[in-house]
């Protein structure tokens, strides 16, 4: 097909250079109106276009160097996610290009790598493949057609008899490798048009594909946060306060001046900070501190209090969501009735990679190393801290150890504190939080109860649902508050349940949510507010079934028989896991599925029970997300989020007692361990219907797949998490 290329012929020239012999191609996406986020860049209309958004400026670049090598800038962050790989992919099929000379370099942090639909440079959302299909196809397909015409003119041939192969082009018995190409290719017109390639033609796309990471991650050669090294570089520890919202009200250094390595304690907004010669040092004089807290409002915040209060406040409606009919009559004539509540804890993200920034300021400059997923937030953040333009501050993008969100804060918070240190201390420092430093003081995905009344009628078909959600926002009080909360209701606290299928069956429904007015830190965790919503809708659903005296693969076919995106995983799932046949003694199944990010994942988990243990044998998950650009990626990422689900599912809480969270480390706050893990078996639905995103669908139907397997096995339906000891 034909893909114009929206790039001026003086954009192109300003956008393209020769580097080392080589050949820089800037290259964009067709005009499409964007979502734009706050801080991002203004959209540009294109020429002749009234009114309009504009283009943004050519946002990646794929670099040919003499040496035949092609280096492909990732305008996303590579967190374990294999976009690394799976990106470049798509450059090199349309390029038919050797994969084996592909290189990978993070770009910079800049508005030409804003994201094609959000307007900031971010990784997130489970969004990077589906929205860089389109334009990484075109950088490759673009360059492709440059080379050929730089060759054309070479030998003196029409464009039409030659052909690519492998990292070549080819007239006849002549053979050019790209590398020889590639500087008369930098003078070339850019064509108004490239044709992309027809699927079936696709080499590299669709097929699984080893990870191009993969190699120095294994070898101890990739480059982290934590691996940064510079010139009279100092480590920094803060000390901050054991409460949320505490403040400094007096300090003494005198101890930790003496110890060997300490070179300075300052106060910086979020607390204390010790510059020291390395970790060890500013580690110890950060613990010699002695520091005097103003714990503010928070000294007596506890968990189990805060849920007393959502439990008062889920009793009446709150701020609607989603609404048809009359639920109040319909709930009145029921024939048959579920009154359920349900709660989740707060949640750590816990990265194995703890948080840290380098921070380097000059007079009129700023260089920051991190592994981030918002460059844009960044940038922006750190500017406005030193008074300098955002183009003044660089971020030089690492390898990420894991991000799940953390490391896509909305006020940049890990990041902010970074440039407060380094400022305070005159010096490059790099700020190093420690495992226990994010558990007890980072952000957290918010604790969440649910109270739902469901009216069945006598054949046990939903004719009512009343569903009150209570918890926090993560979008009050950030930028993203104007076009995220509409009408007081965040929609990321409700997703998965406000627009969930089953309703679109149901004449009479009722979604509304209180929003909690704390300050305890919140932001987004995998997955969002489908990390919630999805175990309460499927266990709700479970319950249904089983009150209906119906199946429950069977009971969810009805629900959504017009869903069939929903069926398709659903039935793949159930075909795999063999749903019908019996298992080994004292093993049930349980079932669920749901849609996030675009794609479809149904899950069935194998459990037992044994002297109130539960033990998890087996998740077979299938998944629909359209295309499946590297099989082998997408599988990793769905075993990811079942061992991350499976975490939360079992065992993870943040509470907090006395104002200060209880948990520290992996000790107390646990996550799933090598030993305890299942057997994951990964199918994916063939599909043309639109792409989805992969890292985030498959945690959702985690846990409901659990506990509806639990209540298979012993009768008892979990309706809070973790499952911890509850059937001990």
């Amino acid at each position: 097909m034909n893909a114009p290329i929206n790039i001026s012929r003086r954009t192109f020239i300003k956008a393209t250079a020769l580097v080392a012999g080589g050949l820089i191609i800037g290259f964009s996406i067709p005009y499409a109106k964007r979502f734009l986020m706050p801080g991002a860049a203004p959209d540009v209309a294109p020429d002749g276009a009234k009114d309009a958004p504009k283009l943004p400026a050519p946002n990646a670049f794929l670099r040919i160097g003499s040496d035949n090598t092609i280096t492909v800038m990732l305008a996303h962050s590579e967190m374990g996610q294999s976009i690394w790989t799976t990106l470049p992919m798509l450059i090199a099929d349309e390029l038919d290009a050797d994969w084996s000379t592909i290189k990978v370099e993070h770009a910079a942090s800049a508005p030409a790598y804003i994201h094609t639909t959000y307007g900031i440079q971010i990784t997130g959302g489970s969004s990077t493949t589906w929205s860089e299909f389109d334009r990484y196809r075109q950088a490759g397909a673009l360059t492709r057609a440059l080379l050929v015409s730089a060759a054309a003119e070479k030998l003196g041939v029409a464009v039409e008899s030659i052909k690519t192969e492998n990292g070549f082009v080819i007239s006849g018995d002549q053979k050019i490798p790209y590398g020889d190409l590639a500087e008369a290719a930098a003078k070339i017109e850019t064509p108004k048009t490239v044709t992309l390639k027809d699927p079936k033609d696709w080499k590299i796309i669709g097929k699984a594909t080893k990870r191009l990471d993969g190699p120095e991650k294994i070898n101890g050669t990739a480059v982290f946060g934590q691996d940064i090294h510079l010139e009279g570089l100092m480590t920094a520890m803060v000390a901050r306060s054991p409460v949320f919202g505490g403040t400094v009200k007096t300090f003494d250094a005198t101890a930790a001046k003496q110890l060997k390595g300490v070179r300075q304690v300052i106060q910086v907004p979020t607390g204390v900070a010790v510059i020291a010669d390395n970790y060890w040092a500013a580690k110890k004089g950060r613990e010699a501190l002695k520091v005097d807290w103003d714990l503010g409002v928070n000294a007596k915040l506890d968990s189990k209090i805060m849920l007393e209060e959502y439990r008062k406040m889920a009793a009446t409606a709150g701020l609607p969501a989603a609404k048809a009919g009359d639920t109040k009559a319909a709930l009145a004539n029921a024939k048959q009735l579920i009154e359920a509540e349900y709660s989740l804890p707060y949640l750590a993200h816990s990265p194995m990679e703890p948080l840290n920034c380098a921070v380097k300021i000059e007079k009129d400059s700023c260089e920051i190393w991190t592994g981030t997923q918002m460059q844009t937030t960044d940038q922006l953040a750190a500017a406005k801290i030193l008074g300098l333009k955002p183009e003044q501050v660089s971020i030089h993008t690492v390898f990420l150890g894991g991000g799940f969100g953390r490391r896509a804060n909305p006020v940049a918070d890990f990041v902010s504190e970074a440039v407060q240190v380094a400022k305070a201390a005159g010096v490059p420092v790099k700020t190093v939080w420690s495992r226990e430093d994010d558990v007890k003081g980072g952000h957290y995905r918010p604790m969440y109860l649910h109270k739902a009344n469901i009216a069945l009628d006598a054949n046990g078909m939903p004719t009512a649902w009343q569903h009150v959600a209570v918890g926090q926002s993560i979008m009050k009080g950030t930028s993203f508050e104007a076009f995220m909360i509409k009408d007081g209701v965040d929609a990321t606290s409700v997703e998965g349940a406000a627009d969930s299928p089953y309703l679109k069956s149901i004449p009479n429904y009722d979604i509304s949510l209180h929003t909690v007015q704390a300050t305890i830190p919140v932001q987004w965790w995998r997955s969002v507010g489908h990390s919630h919503t999805a175990f309460v809708m499927e266990s709700l659903i479970d319950e249904m079934a089983n009150l209906a005296k119906k199946d429950p693969l069977e009971y969810r076919r009805a629900l959504l028989k017009d869903h069939p995106r929903h069926l398709a995983a659903l039935n793949l799932a159930a075909e795999k896991a063999d749903w019908n046949k019996p298992l080994a003694k004292g093993v049930f199944r349980g079932i669920a599925v749901h849609e996030s990010f675009g794609s479809f994942v149904a899950q069935i988990a194998e459990v037992s029970v044994t002297d109130g243990e539960v033990k998890v044998h087996r998740i077979v998950s299938a998944i629909d997300c359209g295309l499946a650009v590297n099989p082998d990626s997408l599988k990793a990422q769905m075993e990811s989020s079942v061992s991350y689900g499976l975490g939360a599912a079992l065992q993870s809480e943040i509470t907090f007692k006395d104002g200060k969270v209880v948990q520290s480390n992996f000790h107390d706050y646990q996550v799933m361990r090598m030993a305890n893990m299942p057997k994951v078996e990964v199918y994916i639905v063939q599909s043309t219907e639109k792409m989805g995103g992969v890292g985030e669908p498959g945690l959702p139907p985690v846990a409901p797949a659990v506990t509806n397997a639990i209540f298979a096995a012993t009768g008892k339906r979990i309706r809070t998490l973790p499952i911890g000891n509850q059937l001990a």
